[in-house]
């Protein structure tokens, strides 16, 4: 009854459908797949915990949610609105094309700034809607504020997804590195990230010009000059 061993996909789907707890459904489901594989207890056991330990890194991201808290304790957020208000000439686009310059040479530099709930939202989206009320004086529409909480996302998924790929010790070049060797091509971690640099060069430049365009539809809609980029 080899069918039996595809229980435990019965069991997350069930778990997920009726919510329950996420990691107990998990754990449910590999223990009774265990069990109908004829594998003991401890074989279970020790399965599970080689799968932790080799998949450890996964859990890392659990390590920046207090950044978050004391980032909404002690007010950053409200401090890093105040001074996008007290600076002028400062737009929305430009904020976002110069963060989406910073995620690059972090990802050129393996440093892990966080991603959306650590960073995005509680930092940088307040910074561009406090940009884009300074540079109209008034606040903006509901729809645009919401446009520009997809734009700084954008932002961020460009430069995370682009920029990785430039440091040659990224688990995502490693990938690559031994998917190729496992068809018999021989190729490096430095050819990987100089291939790359390219179509982060293209990414950084379109992300750009969708910035300066959006603030050119902000403009027209709420009446101040068009942006330039020699401005």
């Amino acid at each position: 009854m080899e069918w039996l061993k595809l229980i435990g996909i019965v069991i997350i789907v069930v778990g997920f459908y009726l919510k329950w707890d996420t990691i107990g459904t998990v754990l449910i489901a590999a223990v009774v797949t265990g069990l109908v594989s004829n594998m003991n207890f401890i074989e279970i056991l020790e399965t599970l915990g080689k799968a932790f330990v080799d998949n450890r890194m996964v859990s890392l991201f659990i390590l920046t949610l207090p950044m978050v808290g004391i980032i909404e304790r002690y007010g950053l957020k409200t401090q890093a609105t105040r001074l996008i208000n007290n600076m002028k000439g400062v737009t929305a686009g430009r904020i976002m094309s110069v963060y989406l310059f910073i995620r690059e040479i972090a990802g050129l530099a393996s440093i892990r700034i966080g991603g959306h709930p650590q960073f995005v939202r509680p930092l940088m989206n307040p910074m561009v809607q406090a940009a884009a009320k300074s540079t109209y004086n008034r606040k903006l529409e509901e729809e645009d504020e919401e446009k520009l909480k997809a734009h700084i996302s954008a932002m961020e998924n460009y430069g995370n997804f682009f920029g990785q790929n430039l440091f040659v010790g990224a688990s995502g070049v490693l990938l690559i590195v031994a998917t190729f060797k496992s068809l018999n091509m021989e190729v490096t971690g430095v050819q990987i990230a100089l291939y790359s640099v390219p179509i982060a060069i293209v990414a950084l430049i379109i992300g750009v010009v969708q910035n300066i365009l959006f603030d050119r539809k902000l403009n027209r809609k709420y009446g101040k000059k068009e942006v330039t980029l020699d401005e």
